[in-house]
């Protein structure tokens, strides 16, 4: 076992089911008869029957170990019933254990629901009953049946049993000595998968934030780090099975060695030819397949039971639980914006679909010509010729209802996704054809799924500006009231799990980095939708005092409100104008802001509880 919380379970499990381990040894016990007998009724049917030229007595002594072998067949049966009563509580025990332990985690001061519970009770304790249930088999099978082969092999020839005794005890060392060293390669190898898992999870979850900014190689290199240790980790670990080779070596066929090269010997010394070849039958048939079993079932299920137990016994216990904190609080006032902003329209020209540029003779920040946009060639448009200009410096909300395509426009904006037709030029630079890290200076997209990698906070912060110093990443931090959350963290230098943070801590961070960002545009495509009102209004109000240009995907009406301009797709007619505006022109506007106002935000779990 690895470890003395594995073994304590382990033990308390088998004792308080020690009735129905009493049965699973009795029939273990009927089931070994055949091991017991078969040498001793073979060498007989030899030295009696058909070297006797008794052909019938020897037909009669094998047909007492076919009688044997029936009797040991149905006690198989028995042994599997008796399995069963003694696995499937301890199963049943041990997801109650994980609910229990994932339900306090949840409501206790602090605490948050665990995402991976439902894989630990679904997989781990599956994987947990059914390697348990496998040693049982295979540690009584060995100590049944090397039992029972050994006392034949002492009731045939006394010597012949030390001899036989002594290379299988010398195997049975090679492969315990080994033990340790095997779980604790085992464990890498959990461990190596499971990072390799997240890091691959949380990747495939931003794939749009890494495109976004260009970090297609870092990431992949991060990954490929993952990979190379999850391989190296397999690697040792088959590597280890040569360890259990040389334990088979030593104790399965060194016996057998021993008997074929003593047989004259032997012969010689009076044992007869049926005693010989009884011995052997011992060997090969009994104590062979016994090691055999027990080496490839300890070492290769015992070690996922120790581990994947021990894992499960951390996760639930109460000793293993973080101590909680406390979540931060809500910024009281919007702070002041570190960056003048620019100048842009003002909400008189808001009507237009297309306004004039900050200054005369800049490009705007956003150019979409004749934009067309489809999933499949027979598929319905979601945007169909689309024209809007947006200046550089303004600000601007795009609503609509669900499936309208405001996040396909997001991502066709940002260069994540082709048009069928129509051009993007984002400050003059056509977005078709140029190349991401030359995007990532133009635009930052902000997605609902932030992407978080592990490391430091200060490296996700500054994820999009590698330079920024500590001033200027901590005056982002105010700026869009993160300091609660970095503050808990534990700062700029502390390390960052990011399964350890709330969806709505994830899109914070995710705020800070673009906000950072050297790229004049930013599009949050509904990236606050997890924090609440009063946390989202200061994002918003930071970001359009940051100075460039700012295109929000609303989900709030809110978000409309603070806009200079909004996009409303109202049917096949996208209409742009300010709110008082729309809510004169769009029926679809007005729909959806009295759905906003008559149903009132629902009270979002404070930064940290999400």
């Amino acid at each position: 076992m690895s470890g003395p919380g594995v073994r304590r379970t382990t033990w308390a499990a088998l004792r308080a089911r020690r009735r129905a381990l009493g049965r699973l040894a009795a029939w273990s016990a009927v089931e070994a008869l055949p091991a017991l007998l078969g040498g001793v009724l073979v060498a007989r049917a030899v030295d009696r029957g058909f070297l006797a030229g008794q052909f019938g007595t020897g037909l009669a002594w094998l047909a007492g170990l076919a009688a044997a072998v029936l009797v040991g067949a149905a006690a198989s049966g028995q042994v599997y019933r008796s399995l069963g009563a003694v696995v499937e509580p301890f199963r049943d025990e041990l997801a109650a254990r994980v609910v229990q332990g994932a339900l306090r985690d949840a409501t206790r001061a602090g605490g948050r629901a665990d995402s991976a519970t439902v894989a630990r009770l679904t997989h781990q304790v599956e994987v947990v009953r059914d390697t348990f249930g496998g040693l049982l088999l295979v540690v009584r099978g060995f100590l049944f049946t090397a039992g029972a082969a050994l006392l034949g092999l002492l009731a045939l020839a006394p010597p012949l049993a030390g001899a036989v005794a002594a290379p299988l005890v010398a195997g049975l060392a090679v492969f315990g000595a080994s033990l340790p060293a095997m779980v604790a390669h085992q464990r890498a190898q959990v461990t190596a998968g499971e990072r390799l898992g997240r890091s691959a999870a949380s990747a495939l979850a931003g794939h749009r934030d890494v495109v976004a900014c260009g970090a297609q190689g870092r990431v992949v290199s991060d990954v490929g780090r993952r990979v190379g240790a999850q391989a190296d980790a397999e690697r040792t670990l088959a590597r280890m099975a040569a360890l259990r080779s040389l334990s088979l070596g030593v104790g399965g066929w060194l016996p057998v060695v021993v008997l074929v090269l003593a047989a004259p010997w032997l012969v010689r010394q009076g044992l007869s030819a049926g005693a010989v070849l009884g011995a052997l039958v011992y060997v090969t048939t009994g104590l062979q397949p016994a090691l055999h079993a027990v080496v490839q079932g300890v070492g290769g299920g015992g070690l996922r039971y120790a581990v994947t137990l021990g894992r499960i016994l951390r996760t639930s216990l109460p000793s293993g639980l973080p101590p909680p904190t406390a979540p931060p609080s809500r910024p009281t006032a919007v702070p002041s914006p570190p960056v003048a902003a620019l100048a842009g329209p003002s909400p008189a020209a808001a009507g237009s679909a297309a306004s004039s540029a900050a200054v005369v003779g800049d490009p705007p920040a956003v150019a979409l010509r004749g934009l067309t946009f489809r999933y499949g060639p027979h598929a319905r448009p979601v945007l169909a010729d689309l024209t809007l200009t947006v200046a550089t410096g303004d600000h601007l909300a795009v609503v609509g209802p669900s499936g309208a395509g405001k996040s396909t426009l997001a991502a066709l904006v940002a260069g994540l996704a082709a048009p069928e037709s129509g051009t993007v030029h984002l400050a003059g630079v056509p977005v078709d054809g140029t190349p991401p890290e030359a995007l990532a200076r133009l635009r930052v997209l902000v997605p609902q799924e932030a992407y978080v990698r592990t490391g430091s906070v200060g490296d996700n912060l500054r994820y999009l500006h590698p330079d920024a110093d500590d001033a200027t990443v901590l005056a982002a931090v105010r700026a869009l009231g993160a300091g609660p959350l970095v503050a808990r963290l534990g700062g700029l230098d502390a390390e960052l799990d990011p399964a350890a943070l709330s969806a709505g801590e994830r899109q914070l961070v995710a705020a800070v980095r673009a906000y950072l960002a050297p790229a004049p545009l930013v599009i949050l495509d509904e990236a606050t939708c997890h924090l609440d009102p009063t946390l989202e209004a200061t994002v918003e109000h930071a970001f359009a005092r940051r100075g460039g240009t700012l295109v929000v995907i609303a989900h709030r009406i809110s978000s409309a409100t603070r806009a200079r301009r909004v996009l409303v797709f109202d049917g096949d007619r996208p209409l742009v104008g300010a709110h008082d505006d729309l809510l004169i022109r769009s029926p679809t506007y007005r729909e959806l802001v009295g759905h906003w106002e008559d149903v009132a935000p629902p009270d979002r779990v404070p930064l940290g509880r999400s």
